[in-house]
């Protein structure tokens, strides 16, 4: 074997590894071994894929196939013996099929993390929690996109129960988005992680 694909096969194991981790550490674990015990890689890929998903809910296909260094086919195997085994759960959502662990998320909670693995729809999100009164243009001009753009996925915020625009922009049940915000903030990117840091000031409890 080439050292370049040596190079290749140890970065992989890797990744797959530390994902494994904490795949393993799941609930869910003991499913993906299947009835009987297969080749240690393929644990270790579906132990992997586990522990992206905990990590990553809400991850498409494309992207946990990316990130895991996984082919498309080892893929599509090892997500569909996991979909059968009942240790994760699939949404369609547009283009894409997004995957969560089974029995952790509500359906608002699903919806919500799809579209914050979006990057416009997440930065309105975020701008609007830090600035409840933010108009379409004052969004519009935070994220440095079209009004036309943020008008366009303020309709599918509303469709999907995620914004209201009864009056202005409002985020629907935001404490709930802030808390997947902030627990999943790392899988997200470096503005969330910020938000996340001083979110506590954002969420209001009851007296």
């Amino acid at each position: 074997m080439p050292s370049g694909d040596r190079g290749v096969d140890a970065e992989k194991r890797a990744t797959l590894r530390r994902f494994a981790a904490l795949g393993a550490a799941t609930p869910l674990a003991g499913l993906s071994a299947g009835e009987a015990q297969a080749q240690t890689g393929d644990n270790d890929a579906r132990d992997a894929i586990l522990g992206y998903v905990n990590a990553t809910p809400g991850a498409h296909f494309s992207k946990l196939r990316d990130d895991l260094k996984l082919g498309t086919g080892e893929t599509q195997h090892h997500l569909r013996r996991l979909l059968d085994e009942g240790a994760l759960v699939s949404r369609r959502d547009g283009d894409y099929r997004r995957f969560f662990l089974a029995d952790r998320f509500s359906t608002f909670e699903q919806v919500a993390l799809g579209y914050l693995r979006r990057e416009t729809p997440r930065g309105m999100l975020l701008t609007l929690l830090r600035h409840p009164d933010a108009t379409g243009s004052e969004i519009a001009s935070a994220l440095d996109v079209s009004r036309a753009t943020v008008s366009t996925y303020a309709s599918q915020l509303d469709d999907a129960g995620l914004l209201d625009r009864t009056d202005g922009y409002a985020v629907s049940r935001p404490e709930t988005i802030i808390t997947l915000l902030v627990r999943y903030a790392d899988s997200f990117d470096a503005e969330t992680r910020a938000f996340a840091a001083d979110a506590d000031s954002l969420v209001r409890y009851d007296p």
